[in-house]
């Protein structure tokens, strides 16, 4: 075991000064009764005092405290958010906290040293091994690895729609992580992503910079296409660029929310060249393969639940994948809460309190709400400023206003401080474009969402 250059109190006092460099008094008060408890086998522990501090740390500030302990010190490879009622303990109880963490291995969430891939957009989380396949999947499973034994060769391009939540990221993103194993230049990319990149290409000046980036992959992955509606210039290049592809038998792999055929907006030729590979759809899954989904993600996180409780959430909710890994999450936070398996009444209290309708609330009472998760005012929220802390939470509280509660774009605007309808609009597609690759938003959209559950 490597040994550290400095007490683990010291240590954790210099990590602070330098994140509070970066933050902001509000978030300064998340670090409040935190210290390390543990270093061992090259990873650094850090207790909290709540599963709700513990979880927020490790995703806000998780990667920049890896890297300042690093800094500090060479021998730490990795760092351990836990969940630590107490006052930091010395070294005898430190051995004996050690040895409860072995036995509740859910206490302690690991941080990974990378989550995507900036260089690709691909993240490693989604492979094809822990793609379940059921009824509703299995077309689109067969044809995505038929495209990775024989890229740019059969189902060029591939064409995958269907719902928000029904499995589309995971899949396209199997096929791009798969490419790359074999040695591919892949590159994964949302069409609005796409689409600002060529326009500061443009304003820019340096549109054939654009054009020879895109043109040396060898596989091109673009998700939600359906954001390229009526934008005729950005369409254009694609064109141009899938001719190119198609020319060189270099693979292209497209989602969407819905069929090519009924997207608005889109240029018939470019519709035609969809029409030339394999379009195929992802229905929402059955009850067997909602079972299978729910159970796989139990072993992925090492939890056993009865099999009379898989089969009752399983058939409360009929919905997407996403809505099922939710109501998963919320079990599972209950679970460590009481610290032992939940019953079948206390499971169903839980789905029962989820699908009862929301209480009627406005807008303001919405914001209110999740503004005091990020010990913001609404004050806060509409200041003019772009710094992180506020401008993130201030997208979130707009995508949710949206997605969950259906509320007009103008009314969102006025309730964030007489924003423009365009702002929200493109503050909602930023957190649908995140939840592509960022594994960390999923958790926070579902904290937020168990306020009002």
């Amino acid at each position: 075991m490597s040994e550290l250059s400095r007490d683990l109190l010291t240590l954790w006092d210099e990590t602070l000064q330098e994140v509070s460099v970066d933050t902001s008094p509000a978030n300064k008060a998340w670090f409040r009764d935190t210290f390390i408890t543990t270093f061992a086998a090259g990873t650094i522990t850090v207790g909290a005092p709540s599963i709700f501090v513990r979880d927020y740390l490790r995703d806000k500030f998780g990667t920049a405290i890896l890297r300042i302990l690093r800094e500090k010190e060479p021998g730490v490879r990795g760092v351990n958010f836990s969940v630590t009622h107490r006052t930091p303990p010395n070294q005898a109880e430190r051995i004996e906290k050690e040895k409860m963490r072995a036995r509740t291995p859910s206490a302690v969430i690991p941080l990974d040293e990378y989550y995507v891939d900036r260089s690709d957009n691909l993240n490693p989380k989604y492979q094809f091994e822990s793609f379940v396949v059921g009824p509703f999947n299995q077309l689109a499973h067969a044809a995505a690895k038929a495209v990775v034994e024989r890229p740019g060769i059969v189902y060029n391009p591939l064409f995958i729609y269907g719902q928000t939540g029904h499995g589309k990221t995971h899949l396209t993103q199997a096929v791009g992580n798969s490419l790359k194993k074999r040695g591919l230049k892949v590159f994964y990319v949302t069409s609005e992503r796409f689409a600002v990149d060529y326009f500061n290409a443009i304003q820019s000046g340096n549109a054939n910079k654009f054009k020879d980036t895109y043109r040396a992959y060898d596989a091109i992955i673009i998700d939600d296409i359906q954001f390229l509606s009526y934008k005729d210039k950005t369409q254009e290049e694609l064109f141009h660029l899938f001719n190119a592809f198609h020319d060189l038998n270099k693979q292209i792999v497209f989602s969407s929310d819905i069929h090519p055929a009924l997207l608005e907006g889109l240029e018939d030729r470019l519709r035609s060249r969809f029409n030339q590979g394999m379009i195929i759809d992802i229905p929402k899954p059955d009850l067997e393969s909602r079972t299978a989904i729910i159970s796989a993600k139990l072993a992925h996180r090492g939890i056993s639940l009865d099999d009379n409780i898989v089969a009752f959430i399983a058939k409360s909710l009929d919905g997407n994948i996403r809505e099922l890994e939710g109501m998963l999450n919320s079990v599972i936070i209950q679970s460590e809460v009481a610290g032992k398996p939940l019953s079948y009444e206390a499971v169903k209290g839980i789905v029962e309190v989820s699908l009862k309708p929301r209480t009627t609330l406005s807008v303001r009472d919405i914001v209110e709400k999740i503004a005091k998760l990020y010990n913001l005012t609404i004050e806060d929220l509409h200041k003019k400023t772009r710094q992180k802390d506020i401008m993130r939470p201030r997208q979130l509280i707009m995508y949710i206003l949206r997605e969950d509660f259906q509320i007009s774009f103008p009314n969102i605007g006025a309730a964030m401080g007489g924003r423009d309808h365009s702002t929200v609009i493109h503050s909602c597609e930023r957190i649908k474009e995140d939840l592509k690759t960022d594994e960390t938003l999923p958790r926070e959209i579902n904290r937020i969402r168990d306020l009002f559950r």
